[in-house]
């Protein structure tokens, strides 16, 4: 048995992993919990990052981190996942290192729904948005994670001018329909995230 603490950015990050994660997990005897950055949520930069995680190291076995890299404050100009993931370990106190695994979704978790455009129009049942969103991968290169960060182009800032997008009730909810499978095959980023997850019990 594994207990693993995973710090998210927000509710529906949080509702995400209650309705999607945690059953997948527990069948592998991964005893995940969701648990807000700061007990609040938002608002997340390597300042409160690091007091979390230090935290939440010394109290499981395991802690992940499922933070968007497009709402993540104070990063360089020039900051990738990979550099912005690095430096969230770094902010680990040495000795506690190896009980985290970062992960950083590019470019937020609203990207992950673009994997189904089915499952975006069936949830939020608005005729046409298979159409959209379709139409929105096909700017991207077919790949949900390439889907902008900039307040005009973000996953979710696309569904909010489009739809009647509801974060905490149809994120979750779309995410449940599409399915890991369907998820960790389209989000290359997020299915390497999980496998890393699913890999601490074995």
């Amino acid at each position: 048995m594994v207990r693993l603490a995973i710090s998210v950015e927000g509710p529906t990050e949080e509702r995400f992993i209650q309705k999607v994660l945690l059953p997948h997990l527990r069948d592998r005897e991964i005893y995940a919990q969701p648990l807000l950055l700061g007990r609040n949520g938002g608002d997340v930069y390597l300042p409160r990052v690091k007091k979390d995680l230090n935290n939440l190291a010394r109290s499981f076995d395991k802690v992940t981190t499922l933070y968007d890299f497009y709402g993540f404050r104070g990063k360089d100009a020039a900051e990738s996942k990979e550099t912005l993931e690095q430096k969230i370990m770094n902010c680990v106190a040495a000795p506690l290192r190896d009980r985290i695994i970062p992960y950083v979704q590019m470019y937020e978790f609203e990207g992950l729904l673009f994997s189904s455009p089915e499952a975006i129009e069936n949830t939020i049942q608005q005729s046409g948005l298979k159409d959209w969103a379709n139409g929105v991968l096909q700017e991207c290169e077919g790949d949900p994670e390439k889907i902008n960060d900039s307040p005009q182009t973000a996953p979710s800032k696309r569904l909010l001018k489009k739809t009647n997008y509801l974060k905490t009730v149809h994120g979750p909810d779309i995410a449940k329909e599409i399915g890991l499978d369907i998820l960790r095959k389209k989000c290359t980023g997020f299915g390497d995230w999980l496998s890393q997850v699913e890999a601490l019990q074995k």
